[in-house]
């Protein structure tokens, strides 16, 4: 089963690894478009329709945290990463981007 957390437990983790310059691993899988109009600071857009392409991107080591919009597609990756590729580090974030910004976190667009 794929792990998951939401965004208020991501948020004291993300705060922490920023404090210590230890970033955390987090890859939105949105879309472009999605990923520039707002985003989790330091989010590293992977697309879903590009992660088979890109897995060597994801760090095997370390927790890696999956980002979309509600929390689905970034399940979809979580569970192709780990029954594919073997990945047991991923995490979903439930709730997505969208419940990030309704939380009040801060948030990043380019």
């Amino acid at each position: 089963m794929l792990e998951s957390k939401n965004v208020n437990e991501l948020y004291p983790l993300w705060l922490l690894g920023r404090e210590k310059s230890e970033p955390l691993v987090i890859i939105d899988v949105r879309g472009l478009d999605e990923y520039q109009n707002g985003h989790v600071p330091g989010a590293k857009l992977i697309a879903l329709n590009t992660l088979m392409a890109r897995v060597d991107e994801i760090p095997e080591e370390g927790d890696v945290f999956l980002i979309c919009h509600s929390g689905m597609r970034s399940a979809q990756a979580g569970t192709y990463l780990k029954r594919e590729c073997g990945r047991n580090n991923v995490i979903n974030v439930s709730g997505g981007t969208q419940a990030w910004i309704n939380a009040g976190y801060p948030v990043a667009e380019s």
